[in-house]
């Protein structure tokens, strides 16, 4: 496993490096002006600045709590549904319509309004996060729930379980790791949240600064931004999984 682990980082590893090389060969091969294609170098060194000035870290913080909030919130309101949906059919079926439709209309036309009406602070962000990672968890709870086979809920009716008992030692189970796959999904889906709230109206975030880059034609700036935002979107995936890993390690 470890060896394994290793071989994998250090495929990452050069393909980092190639890659840098392409770019490099293509800004001495191109000779654009660095406001259209900066070199490795000038994005480092923007880096270097922002890190010791601390405005990364700063934008990076306001970024990570819309997030993290926006998260949380789609999360629980996807599970508490889409538990109800997985044993009401009739729910289902008087709701799916409006479900549907919310996810047909792009949440970069929804933000506006959320800040209209919440005004431009932490919570229009959060909401428009929720937004954008509430499908995927829901039908992933609604499709992890039905998998509970009928013969296994009679079987607990037998013994008399108790309701909590039944969701506790079956059905939770049973959804946890098709609910941490689309929590894995939901995850990097809220970073997008979090950027398009913050495009919309906003005077903090890592989707400020790349408005700010775009706007003053800092295009390094805008690198900057986006590998910040790579790093998020990869963190979150990786500590859902490390939580996905642990769980089934514990459950095997």
């Amino acid at each position: 496993m470890g060896r394994r682990h290793l071989t994998q980082f250090g495929l990452a590893l050069v393909a980092l490096g190639m890659f840098l090389a392409l770019w490099q060969g293509m800004v001495w091969i191109s000779d654009y002006p660095p406001f259209i294609l900066p070199s490795p170098g000038a994005v480092a060194r923007r880096l270097f600045d922002l890190l010791s000035d601390g405005s990364l870290w700063r934008h990076a913080r306001a970024t990570l709590q819309e997030v993290v909030g926006g998260l949380a919130l789609g999360t629980t309101t996807a599970v508490l549904l889409g538990y109800g949906l997985a044993h009401s059919p009739l729910a289902e079926r008087l709701l799916a319509p409006y479900i549907v439709a919310s996810q047909a209309v792009p949440v970069v036309a929804i933000a506006p309004l959320l800040v209209i009406w919440f005004g431009t602070g932490l919570l229009s962000k959060v909401l428009v996060c929720a937004l954008i990672v509430f499908f995927p968890i829901l039908i992933n709870v609604v499709v992890g729930v039905r998998s509970v086979g009928q013969d296994l809920r009679d079987l607990m009716r037998m013994m008399e379980a108790s309701r909590w008992q039944t969701i506790r030692l079956l059905e939770v189970p049973a959804a946890l790791p098709v609910l941490l796959g689309g929590l894995k999904v939901g995850a990097t889906l809220s970073v997008i949240g979090a950027v398009v709230g913050e495009f919309v109206a906003s005077d903090r975030g890592l989707g400020y600064l790349l408005k700010q880059g775009q706007q003053l034609y800092d295009t390094a700036l805008v690198f900057v931004g986006i590998g910040a935002l790579v790093v998020m979107a990869q963190g979150l995936y990786g500590g859902v999984a490390l939580v996905e890993w642990i769980v089934v390690k514990r459950e095997t």
